[in-house]
């Protein structure tokens, strides 16, 4: 009879234990989810964030691979910017890759894209590997300049497009422009 009790308690006890690990584990994902953590829809895998930065170096070397390093991270904060922005692409490759049809015109976010500069190998090995050092600081560790915190175009200065936009830098040879504030 002892026994009986003994392995009655160890196994209501074994029980409570699973149980309330469970309710832990359960609550604890529904926490995660909520926040976007991994057990969301939006899990950055390491070949995703490989794309990303691929496409980030591509874009940071064709627009200012000859900048200076302040040029180039401007150059990718625009990116990300449009990216958090929600106007843009989902994610960095889809904001640059980001084409749209104007009066039976194929137009580019980027220009070298349309250019079908896409397949083309870097021929500037030091400048590609900058821009993909720089592609780093900005999409893995946040590097932002503060002065273009809300920059969502720019431009090259030898180029005049007549935008109806609030200007707000000028980094190496961009301009860098924000929407104006609507008052």
């Amino acid at each position: 009879m002892e026994k009986l009790v003994k392995f009655s308690t160890y196994m209501i006890g074994l029980i409570s234990v699973v149980f309330l690990l469970n309710a832990v584990i359960t609550k604890k994902f529904e926490i995660l989810k909520e926040k976007g953590g991994y057990y969301s829809q939006d899990v950055v895998t390491i070949k995703t964030r490989e794309r990303q930065l691929d496409c980030m170096a591509m874009n940071i070397y064709r627009e200012a691979g000859h900048e200076p390093f302040e040029g180039k991270v401007a150059v990718a904060q625009v990116v990300m910017n449009r990216v958090d922005s929600g106007q843009f692409g989902k994610d960095v490759c889809g904001v640059i890759y980001q084409k749209s049809v104007t009066m039976d015109k194929v137009v580019c976010q980027f220009s070298w894209f349309c250019d079908n500069a896409t397949r083309a190998r870097p021929i500037n090995k030091v400048a590609y590997d900058e821009s993909y050092a720089v592609a780093k600081k900005v999409l893995l560790e946040g590097f932002k300049l503060d002065v273009l915190k809300e920059a969502l175009y720019y431009h090259a200065n030898y180029v005049n497009p007549r935008w109806n936009l609030e200007k707000i830098g000028v980094i190496g040879n961009h301009i860098f422009y924000k929407p104006k504030d609507k008052r």
